[in-house]
């Protein structure tokens, strides 16, 4: 079936510009796109940061998941797979030059420096979360770089108006 994932939010795409921003996402990505892959089937062609690529992704909500049933009679556990969930992005966005700027500097950030920022929020919301504007005013940045840095990070979520801590599988 062929998805088509519509982007109406300018931060949502940093989601696009991140997940094949490296040969490796990229050929994970394809991989992902040509059939069902365990994250085990991943790892394995891959390395650790094959795995960590699908993590990505599934936080991007790029790739959807369905449990595979090992072989009958077999003692071994259904494990997750992952293939990719749309066919192709439909740009729908306007905004201004200054949200553009947020959006492209959030997605082409240094990994070293973002992991500052992506500290520093961790730091502000800790276990329990926090209002999203009480941070982006604590960080003195935009509403649209801290939705696109949220968007980046798979270690915390919108939930509402909320920061919190994503959910971790696997």
């Amino acid at each position: 079936m062929n998805r088509i994932k519509v982007v109406n939010d300018p931060s949502e795409l940093v989601s696009a510009f991140r997940a094949v921003d490296t040969d490796l996402k990229r050929e994970v990505f394809k991989e992902v796109a040509a059939g069902w892959r365990t994250a085990q089937e991943i790892e394995d062609k891959f390395g650790i940061d094959g795995k960590n690529a699908i993590k990505v992704f599934n936080k991007m909500k790029l790739v959807e998941t369905r449990w595979q049933q090992p072989p009958e009679g077999s003692s071994q556990k259904p494990v997750k797979a992952y293939h990719t969930y749309y066919s192709a992005f439909h740009i729908n966005t306007s905004c201004s030059v200054f949200e553009m700027s947020d959006v492209i500097a959030a997605a082409g950030m240094p990994d070293k420096d973002f992991k500052k920022v992506e500290k520093k929020i961790l730091d502000m919301i800790g276990d329990e979360g926090k209002f999203a504007g009480d941070v982006s005013e604590e960080l003195k940045i935009s509403q649209t770089m801290l939705k696109s840095l949220v968007k980046r990070s798979i270690k915390f979520d919108y939930r509402g108006h909320r920061i919190e801590l994503h959910d971790q599988e696997d």
